[in-house]
């Protein structure tokens, strides 16, 4: 099973009914791993080449300018995580999202915010 495949198995476990899940918007890494924790799909927003030096664990890569083309890949009814560098890809990505009638995204905007174990390599795109 690729990372992608058991990333996307794994949000099965969170739907979009669940009571405890905050608003979507802007969230603090740690608010961002216990959403992914809990089965939300982590996706990195920023280029192959950024998300192969260090990405956060579990995360697939969906480059912010290849979002629309790939949303399909996407479960509309699970919660989305996305972040970048800095927070400007992932709003773009973000809006892009709710465009295409994404409902709960979560942004916590930069890799330096994840408080969790980072993972190296191995490129998780289709």
């Amino acid at each position: 099973m690729t990372a992608f495949a058991a990333a996307l198995a794994a949000a099965a476990a969170l739907s979009l009914s669940a009571p405890n899940l905050p608003p979507p918007g802007v969230v603090s890494g740690a608010v961002a791993q216990s959403l992914a924790a809990q089965g939300a799909t982590l996706v990195d927003v920023r280029t192959p080449a950024e998300y192969e030096a260090g990405h956060a664990k579990g995360a697939i890569n969906i480059p912010f300018d290849r979002i629309g083309a790939r949303a399909g890949e996407l479960p509309k009814d699970r919660p989305l995580v996305v972040y970048c560098r800095s927070g400007r890809r992932s709003a773009i990505a973000t809006a892009e999202l709710e465009r295409l009638g994404f409902t709960a995204i979560y942004d916590f905007q930069q890799l330096t915010a994840w408080p969790g174990e980072l993972a190296m390599g191995a490129k998780s795109t289709q």
